[in-house]
């Protein structure tokens, strides 16, 4: 009997999306804290939090405890995906890495591969925060913006906002800092720790190593790396089973919690910097690919779609790594030696959604506090964010840290982040999937420069056998 076919992956991870956004809608419109205190609760954020209620005049309900238990299992699912994906994306990388590098045994082909993939990232992530600023100086969203709502949104995130300036000054470090940071100290420190770019680097190191000795030596370290990848491959597919309901989970938290009157009043600024990231997907992504790589945006868009839509659910290009990686060769048809040193990379120093958002946010802010910024300033801005995003992490929110030293780079108040943290988590949802496009993109350009894409044989995500 011929088996049922199986609904396409994308197709499976947009309906999670959608009825996420709509349950998520429901929750956040109908459930407040009347209804909250329907159930005998009286400070919801103690209840959420676990923290005691003894000084509460609280006598929580069955309906209480129930969705308690109902918000920490949507939690819970959510998370172990994302843990899961975490697990996954650092063995992907060092052994892909290896593999690879190990398998081109020519140096001087890597070290062309490493300039093209260097040069067309730090392109993009330029022309990301130039369209960025070009849009908020023609929208000006922050520009005549009501005083009480200003000061309201100060007022109440104006907390958080203080963490993550603390959070922007310890992380800030010199240019000589940030390129010695590229070296580990320990290999098994960053692995431990997650360091993406040591770990590329010593992935790199190991594989030219292996390259440069004798082939009947290398030959079985190199086939324990490959069959290594290919059953991380295997644990990517075991683990995107569940992703639909995972990215129903995770999409329901951020839009239950989304405070809808913050999001109206920044509406205008949502709006530029959701507008800014359509062009660079839409427009300056599929010119890159018809001029230099001759791919079809159209085929483009199918292949990525799960990595597309897995990176807005999780907001974090690192979690999302390994399903770029298997999108990218399986889908795309991109070569395991390209994909597995241009994505890691991408997903470490590749961040164009994120610089066109710290661009908009930069001018709003100076439209906001009704500061004047010169062409010379908009220009350090744009540098300040092109080498800001490096060193950006690929984690949720991270590019709201990063702001503030594009911030201070021209004299801001950096308590403006205030004002738009009311809806940085939803941007950053947007961002993400930008920033995942575009490491893509540069993946498939450097793959037909490279010698082109390869056939498809091995199956889709879409097309995975029933388990």
């Amino acid at each position: 009997m011929m088996a049922k076919k199986r609904l396409a992956l994308h197709w499976t991870i947009l309906i999670g999306l959608a009825l996420g956004v709509g349950v998520g809608l429901a929750i956040n419109l109908m459930w407040d804290e009347s209804t909250w205190a329907s159930t005998g609760i009286d400070n919801p954020q103690a209840w959420i939090a676990g923290t005691s209620l003894e000084s509460e005049n609280t006598a929580p309900s069955f309906g209480a405890h129930a969705a308690l238990f109902l918000r920490h299992l949507n939690a819970f699912v959510g998370d172990l995906f994302l843990r899961l994906l975490r697990f996954i994306a650092v063995p992907i990388v060092l052994f892909s890495l290896i593999a690879g590098v190990a398998s081109l045994n020519d140096t001087r082909a890597l070290g062309r591969m490493g300039t093209k993939t260097l040069g067309l990232y730090l392109s993009t992530t330029a022309i990301a925060i130039t369209v960025g600023i070009v849009l908020a100086n023609l929208v000006s969203p922050g520009a005549n913006f009501n005083e009480e709502t200003k000061q309201y949104l100060i007022g109440k995130y104006s907390t958080d906002a203080g963490a993550k300036i603390v959070t922007g000054h310890a992380n800030a470090k010199s240019g000589w800092d940030a390129a010695l940071d590229i070296i580990p100290k320990n290999p098994f420190t960053a692995l431990a720790e997650t360091q993406m770019i040591q770990i590329v680097f010593a992935a790199l190191l190991i594989g030219i190593g292996l390259s440069m000795i004798p082939k009947k030596e290398s030959d079985p370290i190199v086939r324990f790396f490959q069959g290594m990848t290919d059953a991380v491959i295997k644990v990517v597919h075991i683990v995107l089973l569940i992703a639909p309901i995972a990215v129903f989970a995770l999409i329901v938290e951020q839009i239950a919690d989304l405070g809808l009157d913050v999001l109206a009043a920044l509406a205008k600024y949502s709006i530029t910097v959701v507008l800014g990231l359509a062009i660079m997907i839409f427009a300056v992504y599929p010119l890159i690919l018809r001029s230099l790589g001759g791919v079809p945006f159209a085929a483009f868009l199918r292949a990525i779609s799960p990595a597309q839509l897995l990176a807005f659910s999780s907001s974090s290009s690192a979690a999302t790594l390994p399903v770029t990686m298997d999108c990218c060769e399986n889908r795309l048809g991109v070569k395991e030696e390209v994909s597995s040193f241009v994505l890691p990379l991408g997903a470490t120093i590749n961040m164009d959604g994120t610089a066109l958002y710290q661009g908009v946010a930069a001018i709003f802010i100076a439209q906001m506090f009704a500061v004047d910024l010169s062409i010379m300033q908009q220009i350090t801005i744009v540098l300040t964010t092109t080498v800001a995003s490096i060193g950006t992490a690929a984690v949720p929110s991270a590019g709201i840290v990063m702001l503030v030293i594009v911030l201070e780079s021209v004299g801001l108040p950096v308590e403006g982040i205030a004002l738009i943290l009311g809806v940085d988590r939803i941007l950053d949802m947007c961002r993400t999937s930008c920033n995942v496009t575009g490491d893509c993109m540069v993946a498939a350009v450097i793959g037909s420069t490279e010698g082109g894409l390869h056939p498809v044989v091995e199956p889709a995500l879409d097309e995975h056998p029933p388990t």
